[in-house]
């Protein structure tokens, strides 16, 4: 099972070019909280990234980082440059028409690709997140992730027949290359995060099992027994790492996929409910009562047509920019 496709399948995490900045000269753009994990790529040149609580980093060229949902940021030429306001007309425009969003003074010597990533805002298993501060991958660390760069850049500089489908497709490929690279590090403390708890061999082995069999019936203790640890060491690494015990993230990722498949699917409630694990709607339909505050059927109604309507208009966003000029 890989756990991390499927949990993005799952999440319903999706990309999409915000913007590409061109910038020279003395510059700064101070970003207002995103929904979702935004990824900064710098293609050409450095940039320095100004974050809370800490010092501005430098991110050089074919380098990323990964700005976990709700994180007021900036990005500059220099470590002490002002942040300036966005300017939403100006970005709007780029956003519209497909051109860059010049900051500073020509020539530029920089140019950064912002890729906003949003998660389904009725999925709870924080995919994307990165609480402590953001995640900073170097090209030098893995050249997979520069060539992925490399080829993103070149898509967008000469837009052709499908280049939307690849530039769709790079995005995708580059945040797997992020993740690949940024989880062979020494592990570091992350209590929360999901991306973090990847890099605990046993929790990572205990969702393996839980998302390849969600309709077994796990306990913490049969959890434990399939992946040969002790079921106080696997609560105890499931709390450093998640800050949640088993049994609530193996509630939590039923709950998840139920929701998805109440929303997108006809299926019948007492099918759903076999498949996520429960003996009986009854039990199913008192589980997600308490989860999503309302009984299955009703969820099905009401979130049905918001997600279809959310669903066309994340399509038009998505898909009105994939080239620069």
């Amino acid at each position: 099972m890989d756990v991390l496709a499927e949990a993005v399948r799952v999440s319903g995490a999706r990309a999409a070019l915000g913007v590409v900045v061109k910038a020279g000269g003395t510059w700064g753009l101070r970003l207002d909280p995103h929904p979702g994990a935004v990824l900064h790529v710098v293609s050409r040149g450095t940039m320095w990234l100004h974050a809370p609580g800490g010092e501005p980093r430098e991110v050089r060229a074919g380098d990323a980082v990964l700005v976990s949902s709700g994180t007021a940021h900036g990005i500059a030429g220099a470590s002490g440059a002002a942040l300036g306001p966005c300017d939403r007309e100006a970005t709007e425009r780029a956003i519209t028409d497909g051109s860059a969003l010049h900051l500073g003074s020509a020539p530029a010597q920089t140019e950064v690709l912002i890729l906003l990533y949003e998660q389904d805002p009725e999925v709870s298993t924080p995919v994307l997140t990165s609480p402590v501060r953001p995640m900073h991958v170097t090209s030098r660390e893995n050249a997979q992730l520069g060539k992925t760069v490399e080829l993103l850049t070149a898509e967008l500089a000469q837009p052709q027949i499908g280049t939307t489908a690849a530039v769709n497709s790079i995005i995708d490929l580059l945040l797997i290359q992020f993740v690949r690279v940024w989880l062979t590090r020494r592990p570091e403390k992350q209590s929360g995060s999901w991306l973090g708890a990847m890099r605990d061999p046993v929790v990572r082995d205990a969702l393996a099992c839980v998302h390849a069999r969600p309709e077994h019936p796990w306990t913490t203790e049969s959890l434990a027994a399939a992946t040969a640890v002790s079921r106080t060491t696997l609560s105890r690494h499931f709390r450093s790492a998640l800050g949640q015990t088993p049994g609530a993230y193996v509630t939590q990722w039923r709950m998840d996929l139920a929701s998805v498949r109440l929303r997108d699917t006809d299926e019948p409630v007492e099918s759903i409910s076999s498949a996520v694990g429960y003996a009986t709607p009854h039990a199913f339909s008192r589980a997600f009562r308490r989860a999503r505050g309302m009984p299955p059927g009703e969820y099905r109604s009401r979130f049905r047509k918001a997600s279809r309507a959310s669903d066309h208009r994340k399509y038009l966003r998505t898909n009105a920019v994939r080239t620069a000029g």
